[in-house]
Order: structure tokens, then sequence, then C-alpha cells
């Protein structure tokens, strides 16, 4: 293969893999049959893209993609792509696609009507919710929770930045976390908790699930984001307060820069992640993208 896989400098359970520039000069011309607006309107064309970039590896990085994604010890890809200026934002756009779906289907995102979602963190805001706060932490969390669908796996793509100092990514792993066991013990974490969203995200329903579950080796998930559980009573917002503090005080965080162009590529169910805040700056201006779906039958 021609691609390399190597153990992140901050943590074994996340695997980089880089792809280099002969390899994705050889994506140019099978990207180029297939327009943004393709890819949104017919879903297959998606398809189609994600089986060129994979030929372009000799069929191998999507078996390591699904093997990453669904090891439990690992869990998380950052895709490194040796990116220059040739290689343009509708590229990413692509490129993420076709990542997606050699792993799995991507769930409609309400918040922009498509099967991703693009948005900007920038100086000023007005919008109702952490996601784009570029001066508040963005809090360990996982996606999905407010949805009817499953959300097995979550890609993020740093499409752009300007003037930006801090911002770091911030992951942890949930068998990393020191409080997991007396947490995920608690009764009050079982319990079903109600889940709304802001009137950004588009969802006119609320949902019913626990915070923490079982996979089917009875090992812990999670299910979690500050911002949108709904207590009903005291123990369940005493509980809720307890486990933000235990996952933003944890020392076992991995907290590290991702470079433009790259991607973070996570399990959902036992990987957190956030965003540390940024340094202020009135130019300040930076786009990501958004996939997050569930792993094909």
């Amino acid at each position: 293969m021609s691609f390399a896989v190597a153990d992140h400098n901050k943590s074994k359970r996340v695997s980089v893999i880089k792809l280099n520039e002969s390899d994705l000069d050889r994506l140019v011309f099978p990207f180029k049959k297939h327009t943004i607006t393709s890819l949104e309107y017919k879903p297959f064309s998606r398809f189609s893209l994600a089986k060129s970039l994979d030929e372009v590896f000799e069929n191998k990085l999507s078996q390591t993609l699904v093997k990453i994604l669904n090891d439990r010890e690992t869990g998380t890809a950052i895709v490194e792509p040796e990116i220059n200026k040739k290689f343009d934002k509708d590229f990413l756009v692509k490129l993420s696609t076709g990542l997606a779906y050699l792993v799995g289907n991507p769930n409609f995102d309400s918040m922009t009507g498509k099967y991703y979602a693009r948005f900007y963190v920038k100086h000023q805001d007005s919008s109702d919710s952490y996601l784009r706060k570029a001066y508040t932490n963005l809090d360990l969390h996982t996606d999905g929770t407010y949805v009817r669908e499953k959300t097995d796996w979550l890609i993020m793509t740093k499409m752009e930045e300007q003037n930006v100092n801090g911002g770091d990514s911030v992951i942890l792993h949930l068998d990393d976390w020191e409080h997991l066991d007396e947490l995920s013990n608690d009764p009050i974490g079982k319990q079903n908790f109600i889940w709304g969203s802001p009137k950004s995200k588009n969802i006119d329903y609320k949902v019913e699930h626990p915070v923490f579950s079982k996979d089917e080796n009875g090992k812990p998930t999670i299910s979690y984001i500050d911002q949108f559980p709904e207590p009903q009573n005291m123990e369940q917002g005493l509980f809720l307060q307890r486990l933000s503090d235990a996952l933003e005080e944890s020392k076992n965080k991995v907290i590290f820069p991702l470079p433009v162009g790259s991607t973070i590529f996570s399990n959902n169910y036992f990987w957190l992640h956030g965003r540390k805040a940024f340094k202020e700056h009135s130019g300040l201006s930076r786009e990501l993208l958004r996939i997050r779906g569930t792993f094909f039958n």
C-alpha cells in the first residue's frame, strides 16, 4: 500500500494515515467527474467517488479505516493528506466524502439539509450553540445525541483557517477516563434522559436515551453533550454536573493541533471530542466540514 500508518505522537490509540501528493494527484481526474452538486443530489455518485479513492490505494484504505474504527483499542484515525494549493476546498469535500463512504452511510444533517455540514467559527458569533463560540471551550461530547438516527462514527475535516492561535482538538477515549467505572455504573446514568436541541439544528422533536449503555461485549458506551440534555429532577441534574466536571478534569485527554486539510475520523461510542478556546483575534476564521453516520451492515 502507498499510504503510511503510524501512531500519533500523543496517543497510541490514535492512528495517523498520511496520503502523499503523488497519490492525491491520481485522484484529480476521477474526482472531476463528480461536482459538489451531483454528490449532494445523487447519492450513488458518492459510492463511485469512494471506489475511485480506494482503488488508488489498492483497496487497502477502506480495510484499514474499518479495522481502526471498529477496534476498541484504537477507534480514531487522523487522515493527513499532503495538501497544496492545487487541491482546493472542493477537493477536500470530495476526499472527506470518499473516506466516509468507504466505511458506511452518512446521516442526513438537518442543520444544513445535506449529507454533510460546513460551518465557520469566527471572531463574532450570534449562534445558539457552543459549536461556533470561538472563545469558549467546546467541552467533550459525542455527536447524534438529539436525533433518532444511530451515529456510529464522525468525520471532522479542517477546511481552512486564518489568524488562528489556539483552538486545539481535544479527544478522550472512554477506557482512559479515570471516572468511567464510577459513573457508568451509576443507576442514574442508565436512566432515560430527555435530549433536545437549539433551533439552529432544525430538529423539531426530542429523544430519550441514557447517557451510558453497553456494547455487544458488555463494555460501556456513551452518548452525551452538555448543552442538550433536559434533566427532569435533582438527581439527573446533579449527575450531569458530576459527569461534566469529571470529563473536563480528566488528565488523559489527548490535545493536539489538527493540520489544515486533515480529517479526524472517530468511533462515536467510545471516543469523545471537543476543542480548546481560541486566542482572540478580530480576523479569526476557521471552516470545518462534518459528516456523521453508520457503518455498513
